[in-house]
């Protein structure tokens, strides 16, 4: 069976942020993500983890202006600075944290803004970021992510996540692919799955249910039946990386929402 991590971002909202440590250890995880840590001193990051016997697996770096609607700077010509600020800020919280992997986000494309321009600016980027990873042991991660929950992101496909990486060739460079933002715009999973994962490129998984983003078994994509892909994908390619349960429990906020709809897990 895989690997689950739970996502301290979208789990266990009852509970102030640092307190969602105890909850998903108490549920029986071993591994939490989530979406930014830089709100917190690292000492009590690490505090937490150690206390409750949990690995981190992922983070992302800073997205720019989270509050203002921006997701990641990658692609915007004139914010390289501030990108190369983040990715160093995001390697030392790695390096405190003994996280492996920083999902690195693309941004959203300017209306009007002239693509091969923005596609160049990108590459530049990761490539450098990879770079800086490699250096420390760390490993940055692109994720395409659907257009219809974040309108003109600019990786969207896993085709062009993974062409990328053929381009650069970075032994720290993989793929973070989110089976739910696949569902969305591509479908197809199991032969993506099939495709994708001997490759060694995928570094990290991340599911919910389509279309609602609740537990993965609400809706329409059978999860039991992807999670026998990947345990048999593991047994033959040697996949060895981490579910990340990046989903929203439909019951809310409410006290015990998380725990309750856990009756998916095996």
């Amino acid at each position: 069976m895989p690997r689950f991590a739970a996502n301290l971002s979208m789990l266990y909202n009852e509970y102030a942020f640092l307190d969602r440590f105890a909850a998903a250890a108490a549920d029986g995880f071993r591994a939490v993500e989530y979406l930014f840590p830089y709100a917190f001193d690292v000492r009590e990051l690490q505090s937490r983890l150690q206390d409750h016997g949990l690995q981190q697996v992922l983070f992302n770096a800073p997205p720019g202006d989270w509050d203002a609607g921006e997701r990641g700077l990658a692609c915007l010509p004139g914010r390289e600075a501030e990108f190369q600020a983040g990715i160093h800020q995001a390697l030392e919280y790695a390096q405190a944290l003994d996280c492996p992997r920083i999902h690195v986000m693309a941004g959203i494309a300017p209306s009007g803004a002239d693509h091969a321009r923005l596609l160049a600016t990108y590459r530049s980027n990761i490539a450098w970021a990879a770079e800086q990873a490699r250096t420390v042991g760390c490993h940055v991660l692109i994720e395409p992510i659907n257009t219809r929950d974040m309108p003109g992101y600019f990786l969207s496909r896993q085709d062009a996540a993974h062409a990328l990486l053929q381009e650069l060739g970075s032994p720290s460079l993989q793929v973070q692919f989110d089976l739910y933002h696949c569902q969305i715009m591509e479908g197809d999973l199991a032969s993506k799955l099939r495709h994708y994962l001997p490759t060694g490129r995928v570094g990290h998984i991340q599911i919910a249910g389509v279309p609602l983003r609740h537990e993965p078994h609400v809706g329409e994509v059978n999860y039991a039946y992807l999670f026998e892909v990947i345990d048999e994908l593991s047994a033959q390619c040697g996949w060895d990386g981490w579910v990340g349960c990046e989903y929203r429990p439909a019951l809310g906020a409410v006290a015990g929402a998380t725990s309750a709809g856990l009756a998916w897990r095996p």
